[in-house]
């Protein structure tokens, strides 16, 4: 039968013990020795499961190699005699006391025969070795502690154990293909271990901790801190633009986000300004690559000029947005701060370097004010100042 079925080994070293005792003649009760008295006026011996323990001696031992231990357990048990009238204090019940000491004394290791219940053999039969049964010191102390309580009695009574129990969780077992084999070939190849390769990783991987600065411009250097990050084979990726590497030590790695005219961020056509992934990867092959955890990195947009033509606002830079960023442009008014416009609709370019806002000299009040633009909840730096008549 299954391991599984070693789950009920405990109930099942109860029930052995009984069944050998009936076998020799006595009647056999099982529970508190107080509830046995009032059971019946029966003579009769009484098995009481008192404690269970780890099996200091096999804890860690385990059935097949490389899978986890089972439990091994030590049950302690009492057993109690009583007489025909349900005394445990007199003549008549020690001298029953004593044949049953006699008789599990006699059963220093419990048979599995064929007079023993099947639900009983299934849960104890994988055990590897036989159920050992010896005797323990049963002095006041332990009485005592195991019949206290308002309605019960100090009954003499003798302390055994049976070991070792063994509870196998009903867990499949673990397998592994054999070394030497190659599996990739019909039929199979033996190849020895001299065949075997592997690939051995010094560590799982890359990790960031931080990014300096965490809000940057096209063209700025950038500086990566963590863990494992020196490799040659390092790729480093803001979004989905693969960013030049300059410099490649163990617990930093510095990197630019290239901003000259025609390079992958700057032209407009791959990233726009925003909060985006930063990660440090590893190609393991053409399709695979193993990922450090991500970063949170914030591309900003550079704003360059800002003029008034015939009443529209005219918008030079780089990472102006496109017709799907999320765009806003503020007009500050210098003389006291205040923000008296705010306008969310351009037309962009497909280069990202321009932005107009059609009529937006007629919006505001003659004055002096500060632009201020944010393209996917991201501010320029640059604040550049136009004067509208």
């Amino acid at each position: 039968m299954a391991l599984a079925d070693s789950g009920r080994a405990i109930g099942a070293v109860t029930r052995l013990l009984q069944d050998h005792l009936i076998r020799r003649g006595f009647d056999v009760s099982i529970g508190k020795p107080e509830d046995a008295a009032q059971n019946d006026s029966n003579e009769k011996l009484n098995l009481f499961l008192y404690e269970t323990a780890f099996d200091p001696q096999l804890r860690n031992l385990s059935l097949r190699d490389g899978e986890p231990p089972p439990l091994w357990l030590v049950l302690k048990f009492l057993l109690t005699a009583f007489d025909i009238g349900e005394s445990s204090d007199t003549a008549a019940a020690h001298e029953l006391l004593g044949r049953g000491m006699a008789a599990l004394h006699e059963l220093s290791f419990l048979p599995l025969d064929a007079l023993v219940a099947l639900d009983v053999r299934q849960a104890l039969e994988h055990n590897p070795e036989p159920l050992k049964l010896s005797f323990d010191e049963s002095g006041a102390d332990l009485l005592a502690k195991t019949m206290q309580g308002a309605e019960e009695r100090y009954r003499l009574s003798v302390a055994f154990q049976v070991r070792p129990v063994m509870i196998v969780p009903s867990s499949l077992p673990r397998g592994a293909l054999l070394v030497g084999v190659d599996y990739s070939t019909t039929p199979e190849t033996l190849i020895g271990r001299e065949g075997v390769q592997v690939a051995v990783i010094p560590s799982m991987g890359s990790r960031l901790d931080r990014v300096e600065p965490a809000r940057f411009e096209t063209g700025a250097t950038l500086t990566l801190l963590g863990d494992d990050l020196n490799p040659s084979d390092l790729e480093v990726m803001l979004g989905n633009v693969q960013l030049s590497v300059i410099e490649r030590q163990p617990q930093r790695l510095v990197v630019t986000a290239e901003g000259s005219p025609g390079t992958p961020i700057a032209s407009g056509t791959t990233l726009s300004a925003g909060e985006m992934p930063l990660v440090v990867r590893r190609r393991l092959s053409p399709t695979r690559t193993r990922s450090s955890n991500l970063l949170a990195a914030r591309l900003l947009p550079t704003l360059d000029s800002a003029a008034l033509v015939g009443g529209d606002l005219h918008l030079q830079g780089t990472l102006l947005g496109t017709d799907s960023d999320d765009l806003m442009l503020l007009f500050l008014r210098e003389s006291d701060g205040l923000t008296l416009h705010l306008f969310d609709e351009a037309t962009t370019a497909a280069d990202q370097r321009s932005l107009v806002v059609a009529g937006a000299a007629a919006a505001v009040p003659a004055g002096s004010y500060r632009v201020i633009l944010r393209v996917n909840n991201q501010q320029a730096k640059a604040s550049p100042r136009v004067t509208v008549p």
